[in-house]
């Protein structure tokens, strides 16, 4: 199991302006956490900030806890069901900080109180002043602390300080030049180990993975249970005719073109046949760092909607919408794209999605023709052209690039949207309501509203595909194809 801290750019903010003091000297502060649990990673989300009370904590060059600071902060965190943290910081230190002989005692002896308390580990979090680099432990008794691997500030700026022992700094290959040019080698660095989940692999997810593994990420996940089917060649730039004849898993059609287009002297592509809006796909999706939504349905748009404010995850989706006259003539042409993160609306406050679609999507009523009919709905727009996919990745990469590089030392924009007849591209001010549930969802880790639904339909579908039978002129051109694939990746 893989550990980590997230918290959103807010709290982030209010625990560095207290530690970091304007007279040069450490300070200590408690906090709060939720647990996010997915399948390979644990992360501490960090709920709420307990400020010192006057004589609670003392500052003489160190500074130290008072048993009534902790004490105060455990009945607090015991009573709202979290677990606690005790952070200090090193206000001249530079990057990932390690424990002195006097913290790590602090921390030892406080293990027991708070774990007692809340009936969860002890969380010890370090702020080093010098480049705002957080680092942090989990106690799960106190002999001796669990490091993290990374600690993420989720705001439109992205920002996260990894542990370069459980995961270091992947080497700049020749084919990286030009890409490493553009943001720079440390950038590069904390780019390349971000692990990223691309749900869908259609026209627009299929693109945006093999981007990213030509920028060089080491890890990148794509999830669909679909096969390509020949009616999606017109748009799933990269797949073949012999993909659609077998039809392969869209995951494995993804998976041989990022091998193709990585970068990386070796790249980790997690394949996921699943759906994410089962809580196996949400589980998933929880050991990422950063998810493109690259769906077009209300249900697993929604799930996604979700994890971005519940587990700090931040999701960037997006879509197009083409319309038509009468007489078939192309009508306009609108794509949007938006991040999501806290400081950026959901998707059901910018009228991207609708909870009761998201409902009939989940009883299968939004492509049934009798439904459709008896309701007076209109039949589900599937016009799609891949000149136009282009523009929605495009758009996405821009997005993830803002979130991650801060060019111009700005984040992810407000949701765009670009309307293709007059060429017109529109910023939103929307921000989200006071009543907004996935807002006021922020924050709650496994306590997340629950969206997704264990359903038996996908998975019979993923079976019956592997259990069918091919031609044996097939079966050759599937070998033949892989043996070349395998040998051609191997060159350098």
């Amino acid at each position: 199991m893989r550990y980590s801290v997230a918290m959103s750019g807010d709290t982030e903010a209010v625990m560095r302006d207290h530690l970091l003091r304007e007279d040069g000297q450490e300070d200590v502060l408690i906090a709060t956490y939720v647990l996010s649990t997915g399948i390979e990673r644990t992360t501490a989300v960090i709920r709420s900030v307990i400020l010192p009370r006057d004589g609670e904590r003392h500052v003489h060059g160190n500074a130290s806890f008072t048993s009534a600071y902790v004490l105060r902060a455990a009945h607090e965190a015991r009573v709202a069901g979290h677990g606690l943290a005790l952070l200090h910081s090193h206000p001249g230190g530079h990057g990932w900080q390690r424990l002195s002989r006097t913290d790590w005692e602090t921390e030892s002896d406080y293990e027991r109180v708070a774990r007692s308390a809340t009936k969860m580990p002890m969380l010890g979090m370090t702020l080093g002043g010098e480049n705002i680099a957080w680092s942090a432990r989990f106690w799960f008794d106190r002999t001796e602390p669990t490091w993290a691997e990374s600690v993420r500030s989720v705001s439109p700026v992205l920002a996260v300080t990894w542990n370069d022992e459980l995961r270091p700094v992947p080497k700049i290959t020749g084919a990286q030049e030009r890409t490493v040019s553009s943001w720079g080698d440390r950038s590069q660095g904390r780019i390349a180990r971000l692990r990223v989940l691309v749900v869908g692999a259609g026209s627009v997810g299929l693109d945006v993975a093999q981007r990213l593994a030509a920028t060089g990420l080491i890890t990148v996940g794509v999830m669909d249970y679909d096969a390509v089917e020949r009616r999606n060649l017109d748009r799933m730039i990269g797949a073949t005719r012999l993909d659609a004849a077998l039809g392969r898993a869209k995951v494995d059609v993804a998976a041989r073109l990022m091998k193709s287009a990585a970068t990386a002297d070796v790249i980790d592509v997690r394949r996921h046949e699943v759906s994410i809006t089962d809580p196996v796909g949400v589980s998933i999706a929880l050991d990422y760092d950063v998810i493109f939504s690259c769906v077009d349905r209300p249900w697993p748009r929604a799930v996604l909607n979700g994890i971005a404010y519940a587990d700090l995850i931040p999701v960037i989706d997006g879509g197009i919408a083409l319309t038509t006259f009468p007489d078939g003539h192309m009508r306009n042409g609108i794509w949007r794209t938006h991040t999501l993160t806290p400081g950026r609306p959901c998707m059901a406050c910018i009228g991207q999605l609708v909870a009761g679609e998201v409902s009939l999507d989940k009883l299968g009523l939004l492509e049934d023709p009798e439904y459709i009919e008896g309701a007076g709905r209109e039949a589900p727009s599937h016009q799609n052209v891949a000149a136009l996919s282009a523009s929605v990745s495009a758009s996405l990469l821009a997005q993830f690039v803002s979130l991650v590089a801060h060019p111009g030392s700005r984040g992810a924009p407000a949701p765009l949207h670009y309307v293709l007849s007059t060429h017109t591209l529109m910023q939103s001010d929307t921000s989200c309501g006071p009543y907004c549930a996935y807002e006021n969802a922020t924050r709650t880790g496994d306590r997340r509203t629950p969206i997704a639904e264990h359903r038996n339909d996908w998975r019979e579908e993923v079976e019956a595909r592997k259990a069918k039978r091919h031609p044996l002129r097939l079966r050759i051109l599937s070998s033949v194809e892989y043996l070349l694939q395998r040998y051609t990746n191997r060159l350098r």
